[in-house]
């Protein structure tokens, strides 16, 4: 592993003018970042913040699953960057990176175009003294066949609000064509049973019974419906503690879900999913959420060292291991977990943290402090299962033992991890007036969205 250019914390030396700080991404860890940055430094004149990001409005990602399943509209919680960037100080520039060069410092971005193909921006480049990146991860089809093709993966807003409308108008098209149900049309393959996968499948169950009882009357669910989750490992949530894993399974079992574990996937085609030991799967709607890793375009941003999932090798200070200006963040970044082999895991609250960790040290740098190590906390883990039920574990770090949750109590602390991120972003005052004002809303909208 190669050392540093500089000894940790140590800017290089800095532009005319202001400290420019630039952060590449703006998911749950970027946004917060930047958020944070210009309430405390842009605000006072104290350094220049940039936020680059490909696309205009933000989501928090672990909501995805709500939207495909329709029990969300992501108008209701979506964020405008450029509304954002006015609000807290910081500048918003639109476009996706494509390289950067270290010895200039300077990232290079993209040109961008309408849906008539007109250029909205050129291909521009910007400089930076810091940079940070916080590009989260994207989906991992492990090279399967088919996968790119049939398959739909939960990355996006847009991709999931596609689910969405595909799952409403194949309950509309079995209702409105002439025969009965075929074998299959009506079912939905989910491949990979972590939080994403498995808290979608309980969510479809509800939400295609909502659709239906919109006057689909020519479709039954307990007859037309099956939502099979298929999982490589031995059993669902297996990053997560095994009485989890337990009480969720008792869960779908319950609710007719079809739970298939050591299952590996050989192919996905347009009829269904193939396993790797011949079985054959049929399924109108197959959803892609069996694996992770960082943009492939990692791997060459200038040398920058990158493990197997692409993502950016990072110190205990959150800096790049080849370059004291580069830090990165969330998804992206393999950060060191003390005591533990593996890296931080990917999770929203280690974004989180990271993310406020780095606000804090950022202001230490420009000062020439010496930076302070990242440490992850793991607080534990909770799953949603919609209306039914929300299972987890709370660690000792937060209540001096590990000791298993779920109902109400459970389901309010999964709520929390939301109202943290809007906290974050908006204070305390505006989520909560935020929360409010939906919670209002929805009581003049159906329960899913059919549209």
């Amino acid at each position: 592993m190669d050392a540093p250019q500089r000894p940790p914390g140590v800017p290089s030396g800095m532009s005319q003018g202001l400290h420019r700080i630039v952060v590449v991404g703006g998911g749950a860890a970027g946004l917060e970042l930047v958020t944070a940055l210009g309430d405390r430094l842009g605000r006072r004149n104290l350094a220049e913040i940039t936020l680059i990001e490909k696309r205009r409005t933000h989501l928090w990602k672990p909501l995805l699953h709500t939207i495909a399943a329709g029990s969300m509209d992501p108008s209701e919680h979506e964020l405008n960057y450029l509304a954002q960037a006015h609000w807290h100080h910081f500048r918003f520039r639109f476009g996706e990176m494509t390289g950067l060069s270290r010895a200039e410092h300077r990232v290079h971005v993209a040109a961008t175009h309408d849906e008539e193909g007109r250029e909205i921006t050129p291909p521009r480049s910007f400089p930076y003294d810091t940079l940070v990146i916080a590009v989260g991860s994207v989906t991992n089809d492990f090279g399967t066949p088919g996968v790119a093709q049939q398959a739909i993966p939960l990355e996006t807003p847009a991709q999931a609000a596609r689910f969405n409308r595909r799952l409403v108008n194949a309950c509309i098209r079995a209702h409105a064509q002439p025969g009965p149900v075929r074998p299959g049309q009506l079912h939905v393959a989910i491949i990979g049973a972590g939080a994403t996968g498995t808290e979608l499948a309980a969510g479809l169950y509800q939400s295609v019974r909502e659709v239906v009882s919109y006057g689909l009357d020519r479709v039954d669910p307990e007859r037309d419906v099956r939502i099979v989750l298929i999982e490589a490992a031995a059993r669902i949530l297996p990053a997560l503690p095994p009485r989890i894993s337990e009480a969720t399974r008792r869960l779908l079992d319950r609710l007719g879900v079809e739970v298939r574990v050591g299952a590996r996937v050989s192919e996905v085609t347009g009829e269904g999913v193939r396993l790797m030991d011949g079985a054959f799967i049929p399924a109108g709607l197959v959803v892609w959420t069996a694996g992770v890793k960082a943009p492939d375009s990692l791997r060459a941003l200038d040398g920058l060292e990158t493990n197997r999932l692409n993502q950016l090798v990072v110190l205990p200070t959150l800096q790049t291991t080849r370059d004291a200006d580069i830090f990165a963040i969330g998804d992206c970044a393999a950060v060191p977990w003390h005591g533990h082999a593996d890296p931080v895991p990917p999770r929203a609250q280690a974004a989180h943290q990271e993310a406020s960790h780095l606000a804090r040290q950022l202001p230490r740098r420009l000062a020439g402090r010496t930076l302070q190590p990242f440490e992850y906390r793991d607080f534990g883990s909770l799953v949603s299962l919609g209306k039914y039920t929300t299972v987890g574990n709370l660690m000792g770090a937060l209540v001096g033992k590990n000791f298993f949750i779920e109902g109400m109590i459970a389901r309010l602390m999964y709520r929390s991890l939301y109202k943290m991120h809007e906290r974050a972003l908006h204070g305390t005052v505006p989520m909560l007036f935020g929360s409010l004002t939906r919670s209002l809303a929805r009581r003049a909208h159906p329960l899913v969205k059919l549209h």
